[in-house]
C-alpha cells in the first residue's frame, strides 16, 4: 500500500492576505496535481506571519517561524513558491531559506539532518526574467539544507519582457506550464514514496 504523504506550500509573495497572489495560483496548481496522487496539502502565506530575520530555529519573542517550521517538519513534500522581483526571488523567499539554514545543525535519532527524506519543488512566477536563476538558487539552498530535488522539479511562468501581465490574470494555464506542473508533482510523489520506504543511510 502506498505511503500517505503530506505537502506544505510556502507562498513567498509580498502581498498579505486577502490580496490575490499569482504565486498562490501556481502553488495551488501543484497542490492539485499532488492531490491527484493522494497527497494531502496545506498552504502557508509567509508574509501573514511575523518571521524574524536570522538563522536560528527560534529568534525569540514574537517570532512565528517555529510554528511554520513545525508544519514543514510534519510534511513529506515542500512546495517553495516565489514571485520574481528585480530578477530575483522575493525577500520573503530569501528569508525562508535563511531561517531554514538552522535545520543544517538539527539531526534525527540516527544523526541525519532533519530535512533528509523530504522532497522539494520550486515554483516561480513573474512578468520579468529571472525564473531559471531563482530556481537554481532555490534548488541549491534547499538541497544544502537536506531536501531532495526530483527530476524536473521546478515550474515557472514569465510574461514577455516590457509587457507586464500577472499569472493570476491568465484566462487559462499555458499548456507547457500545466504539463510541467503535472510532471513535477508526479516525480515528487514518486521520490517521496521511495524515501519513505528507504531513507538515506545514517551518518
Amino acid at each position: 500500500m502506498d505511503t500517505q504523504l503530506h505537502a506544505v506550500a510556502l507562498n513567498c509573495t509580498l502581498k498579505p492576505s486577502p490580496d490575490q497572489s499569482s504565486t498562490d495560483v501556481i502553488t495551488d496548481q501543484l497542490l492539485t496535481e499532488l492531490a491527484s496522487h493522494g497527497v494531502t496539502a496545506e498552504t502557508i502565506r509567509i508574509v501573514d506571519y511575523d518571521v524574524k530575520p536570522g538563522v536560528e530555529a527560534d529568534m525569540g519573542t514574537g517570532d512565528q517561524w517555529p510554528q511554520i517550521l513545525e508544519r514543514i517538519n510534519a510534511a513529506d513534500i515542500l512546495v517553495f513558491g516565489t514571485p520574481t522581483w528585480v530578477g530575483h526571488m522575493s525577500s520573503v523567499a530569501q528569508r525562508v531559506l535563511e531561517r531554514l539554514d538552522a535545520a543544517l545543525s538539527a539531526t534525527d535519532d540516527q544523526g541525519r539532518p532533519v530535512m533528509f527524506g523530504k522532497v522539494a519543488l520550486v515554483a516561480v512566477v513573474g512578468n520579468e526574467d529571472g525564473a531559471h536563476k531563482i530556481i537554481a538558487d532555490a534548488f541549491q539552498g534547499l538541497n544544502d539544507i537536506g531536501f531532495s530535488i526530483p527530476a524536473q522539479g521546478g515550474t515557472y511562468w514569465n510574461h514577455e519582457a516590457m509587457n507586464p501581465k500577472d499569472y493570476k490574470d491568465l484566462d487559462e494555464t499555458p499548456p507547457a506550464v500545466a504539463a510541467t506542473n503535472k510532471t513535477a508533482a508526479a516525480n515528487a510523489v514518486h521520490l517521496a514514496r521511495q524515501l519513505a520506504r528507504d531513507q538515506y543511510p545514517a551518518t
